[in-house]
């Protein structure tokens, strides 16, 4: 059997203040796969996802990489961690926290020139990212003067052109307006079709409904609640009710769950 690309084996993690992060939580990630970790904001979904990209380690239970345990130690091997970095791509929430260079080129080489490849390569790869991200227009731009949409885009730019087997993704989504929204879920799919395996954490239902191939849920007790096909999770309204992710008014219909916004001003719509 080949071992998972990525594996969390029940892991419990606790911030210094003693507040619960994730706890005992059981997680695989085989090759190629697209897995939504699914929760309601503080129910540990960026949690599991630092534990899985190395930023964190668990209290309790272990993270595997390879099939090789993630630790404080195991990244202190010069080799193995430069190869993780390689093949695990991770993006922040907040992303502001990855883009410091001067222009969005810059940021967009900064990886790809730490892995020794010659000039030509360097360039190469951030144009191809640059074109594939549709970011040429604003390739000179300083990152810090861009929309949050294109913060993000260049953010995950500045991942690819590194060429990562893996991305870890928390909350892609956040803070994108609709448009934005519909790339990402384009671009998924154009990176599961390069055989990229993805790792997304979000509260977007439809995000996770677009990509998953598989999701896990986490309630708010910080544990995995249900684990399956997305076709069977996101269609259960009383898990998602259990777990804060949508409200009492939300309903099935034509197989999907919707949420409306309601007041004693609006009507039901069931459109």
């Amino acid at each position: 059997m080949v071992a998972p690309l990525l594996q969390a084996e029940a892991v419990t993690y606790h911030y210094p203040d003693g507040r619960a992060g994730i706890v005992e939580a059981s997680v695989s990630v085989a090759e190629g796969e697209s897995l939504v970790i699914l929760g309601a904001n503080a129910s540990g979904k960026t949690t599991l996802l630092q534990l899985l990209a190395g930023l964190i380690f668990p209290a309790r239970g272990t993270v595997r990489a390879f099939d090789i345990v993630l630790s404080e130690q195991s990244l202190q091997d010069g080799d193995f961690a430069r190869t993780f970095r390689q093949r695990v791509g991770f993006l922040f929430q907040d992303t502001d926290a990855m883009l410091f260079s001067a222009t969005v080129y810059d940021d967009i080489a900064f990886g790809p020139l730490q892995l020794d490849l010659t000039p030509d390569e360097v360039r190469r790869r951030v144009e191809e990212t640059l074109s594939l991200l549709g970011l040429s227009a604003i390739a000179q731009q300083p990152p810090h003067q861009l929309s949050g949409g294109e913060k993000k885009k260049v953010a995950l730019a500045a991942l690819l052109a590194v060429s990562p087997g893996a991305l870890l993704l928390d909350e892609p989504t956040s803070g994108l307006d609709p448009r934005s929204q519909r790339w990402f879920v384009e671009l998924a799919g154009e990176l599961r079709a390069m055989g990229k395996t993805l790792v997304t954490a979000t509260h977007d239902l439809h995000v996770a409904d677009e990509i998953a191939d598989r999701v896990i849920v986490l309630g708010e007790d910080h544990r995995i609640a249900a684990e399956g096909p997305p076709e069977r999770l996101l269609r259960d309204l009383d898990l998602l009710l259990s777990v804060n992710l949508v409200h009492q008014h939300a309903h099935i219909h034509d197989g999907r769950v919707h949420v409306h916004p309601h007041s004693h001003l609006h009507a039901h719509d069931h459109q």
